[in-house]
């Protein structure tokens, strides 16, 4: 059973293979079109069919578009309402609709041997929830998704068993803790549908002193459901424009907003236990990249286990609408890693090098030779092995510092052309975690915070956010040797298990994919080595 997954709607446009019940490859198009989240410039930009990330995962697995069983869409126009019945302005709705309904036309186009009739819709959320219930490592659990919108709604709680999806509840729209999210972060200045992760960590500069006030308006229904529309966010903060600056007022309503979020998730996570009884829980939509509201769940909430699907947002649904079909036929095997995107040999790389006419070096071991430009406070651009899926940097396509260097976090936000509240995450060795990091472990997927232990905030300040959190990634070394390696041999020229990661991009461009994309980005930035598979490129040399 070969079946291919398309998002083509709203935004992270993603194609994802699944064989046999197991994943073979899953990719965004932004990593391949350079436009961030996949979004073509306005008017219309909610629209974008996946067609290179397609064929890449086609070709990945040497198969071609006639070869497919099926290919799942991850949005079924049938069940969608007019967005003015919903009580959502949107402009393009009726245009995206009938793209929507298009696809099976659209796809054949773009995949020469395609047969229209092989595309299925399979509903949004349903996909959202594929994505992390049957990919979650645990069998059987309660699924819970949050986002913007589907065709009409924006939740989906329901319960997994025997990979049987039973659905116990939905939320239409225009409630909507998604949108409610989006709505904060466009007054606070930032691109909505994009950035509310910026808002997550202006939070923490906050005091949530307008919780009561908009409280009033986000809360459960104590039926699984929740109410969050017609907050007037002016009557709290003026509105920021971007670019401008930021007043104590807008972190204190960053803080309010995200406390009713979470008061929001924990009641609805509640009741959906009090549902199925289900000891594990199963998150996907963007709301569950909101790594502070998963940390509370994990903490205040009733289930002994939480599994977040690593590309939960809208990306995600490609791949849970391809397990979704697959699991009629096949039994699908869980999800071990994030990295299932694109990979170059070692002798693709050295071509590239060479073709660029750079001086570089192969070591004989490239992880003790990154570990000691950082211990000497080098920052690296790190490219080992396939690209990760989702949004986070996973130790391959990653930029790398010190830890112990408070002015690492200032350096690496210049680096990037991020904003200077936003902070950077520390890889650690899996069974080194629980010395310093106290929550959720493992956490290979950057998808809680942890409270840093009193004896490693002076250790590791580059890392350590204001509220004395990081947002830590573990690091097994059967997953991931490499990097593992590379901890290894930095602790032994510092004493420090762990190491600065964050993405390797600049502002506003997709995480770096393709190994000249690596080059032009170590070219372009104050990066003082580049680890290119076993290849080292060092600026002190390549740029004389």
């Amino acid at each position: 059973m070969r079946v291919l997954g398309i998002n083509a709607l709203f935004h992270d446009p993603s194609a994802a293979l699944v064989v046999d019940g197991k994943i073979v490859a899953a990719t965004e198009e932004e990593r391949f079109s350079r436009r961030k989240h996949g979004k073509r410039p306005v008017p219309f930009s909610a629209w974008e069919l996946p067609e290179m990330s397609a064929r890449w995962c086609l070709r990945s697995a040497g198969l071609t578009p006639a070869d497919l069983d099926v290919v799942a869409y991850s949005y079924d126009p049938e069940l969608a309402l007019p967005a003015g019945q919903l009580g959502l302005d949107d402009p393009w709705d009726q245009l995206r609709q009938e793209y929507a309904r298009r696809a099976p036309e659209f796809l054949a186009e773009a995949l020469p041997g395609l047969e229209p009739a092989k595309v299925r819709f399979v509903a949004h959320h349903v996909a959202h929830a594929a994505s992390a219930g049957l990919a979650a490592p645990s069998g059987d659990c309660a699924v819970l998704v949050l986002d913007g919108r589907g065709e009409c709604s924006s939740q989906l709680a329901g319960h997994y068993t025997g990979g049987e999806l039973e659905v116990l509840r939905t939320q239409v729209l225009p409630e909507s803790l998604g949108l409610f999210y989006e709505e904060l972060t466009e007054h606070l200045g930032f691109l909505r549908s994009s950035d509310e992760f910026k808002v997550m960590a202006l939070a923490s500069y906050g005091t949530p002193r307008f919780t009561e006030r908009i409280r009033d308006r986000v809360h459960g229904t104590g039926d699984g459901g929740f109410r969050s529309s017609g907050v007037r966010w002016s009557d709290f903060a003026p509105r920021r424009e971007p670019g401008g600056p930021y007043e104590a007022v807008h972190a204190d309503l960053a803080a309010s907003a995200q406390r009713c979020l979470e008061e929001t998730v924990l009641e609805t996570a509640r009741w959906l236990h009090g549902r199925t009884g289900a000891s594990c829980l199963a998150l996907a939509g963007g709301v569950a990249l909101n790594c502070v509201a998963n940390t509370r769940l994990f903490r205040e909430g009733p289930f002994d286990d939480i599994w977040v699907q690593p590309a939960a947002g809208d990306a995600g649904t490609a791949l849970g609408a391809a397990l979704h079909l697959a699991a009629e036929r096949d039994a699908v095997t869980p999800m071990t890693t994030a990295a299932l995107g694109r990979h170059w040999s070692d002798e693709q790389l050295r071509h590239v090098l060479e073709e660029a006419a750079l001086p570089y070096e192969e070591p004989e071991d490239i992880a003790a030779a990154v570990a000691e430009e950082l211990a000497q406070d080098g920052i690296v651009a790190w490219f080992q092995g396939r690209s990760e899926f989702g949004p986070r940097a996973l130790g391959h396509r990653s930029l790398l510092a010190h830890p112990g260097r408070a002015e690492n976090l200032e350096r690496l936000n210049a680096v990037k052309g991020r904003e200077e509240f936003r902070p950077v995450a520390p890889m650690v060795h899996a069974e080194r975690a629980a010395e310093l990091f106290e929550g959720p472990l493992p956490s290979p997927y950057m998808l809680f915070v942890h409270d840093v232990a009193d004896a490693w905030r002076e250790r590791i300040p580059a890392v350590v956010h204001v509220d004395g959190t990081a947002r830590i990634q573990t690091v097994d070394p059967v997953a991931e040797p490499l990097v593992a390696r590379m901890l290894s041999a930095f602790e032994r020229r510092t004493g420090l298990p762990v190491v600065v990661n964050t993405s390797l991009n600049t502002a506003g461009r997709p995480m770096v994919d393709h190994p000249r994309e690596a080059l032009e980005c170590f070219g372009s930035a104050p990066v003082d080595l580049l680890a290119l598979g076993p290849f080292l490129i060092r600026r002190a040399k390549a740029f004389t």
